[in-house]
């Protein structure tokens, strides 16, 4: 099923951190092509503390054949591996966020997992490059394509593409 994965790092070489993030994804069991990627974008901190550095924030649309928990607990591993500790504040800086934001019409809500991602629709950094790469996609429990969403939302000066691909 056609699944969508929100990137983000605000610590270190960041746009590298993206690219690590994307190369070990692609290589996870179960995750396959066609993979389309938008282009990076660079996010002020939101709820954050002051002076936290601004977050690059991609999006990836994989072909996954796999449980989603399967993938989440993945997608953690990836995390761990890369330097983000298990224990953090919400909101907290990291070397790299991996978020899945849809897998096909699954809705799920439980402990473990929430699907469609529960703020997707109102996070323009997140709407932005996932218009990109697939904007009439209609998201679970949403009647609006992607492009309809982020076109609801208030201009945001604080989300601005950094002119790279991830």
């Amino acid at each position: 099923m056609r699944t969508g994965l929100a990137l983000g790092t605000n610590l270190g070489d960041r746009l590298a951190n993206l690219r690590l993030g994307r190369d070990a994804v692609l290589a996870l069991p179960g995750v396959g092509i066609p993979a389309l990627f938008s282009g990076v974008y660079e996010t002020a901190p939101i709820d954050c503390a002051p002076g936290t550095p601004s977050y690059l924030n991609a999006v990836m649309e994989v072909e996954y054949s796999g449980h989603v928990a399967t993938l989440l607990e993945a997608l953690q591993g990836i995390e761990r591996s890369m330097g983000r500790p298990d224990k953090r504040p919400r909101n907290a800086s990291r070397p790299i966020d991996l978020d899945i934001l849809y897998c096909g019409n699954l809705t799920l809500n439980n402990e473990e997992v929430v699907i469609p991602h529960p703020r997707l629709h109102l996070r323009r950094f997140v709407l932005e490059p996932l218009a990109e790469i697939a904007p009439n996609r209609v998201l679970p429990g949403h009647n609006h394509s992607v492009l309809e969403l982020l076109g609801e939302l208030a201009a945001d000066a604080s989300v601005r593409p950094l002119g790279e691909k991830l």
